[in-house]
């Protein structure tokens, strides 16, 4: 259920929505990441056990 928020309403709910963008870019961002480095390390450990 959610409170009237009279005139504030659209600031209020904006904010909401910019804050809730951001948080899913940056999960997005991080899981990305994740996934690059993980291949960089993979690899990095295929090359080392390569070599020796």
């Amino acid at each position: 259920m959610m409170p009237e928020l009279g005139k504030y309403a659209a600031t209020v709910l904006s904010a909401y929505g910019i804050s809730l963008g951001l948080l899913a870019w940056l999960i997005l961002q991080s899981l990305w990441k994740s996934r690059r480095m993980k291949r960089k390390l993979d690899a990095a450990e295929a090359r080392r056990q390569r070599n020796g």
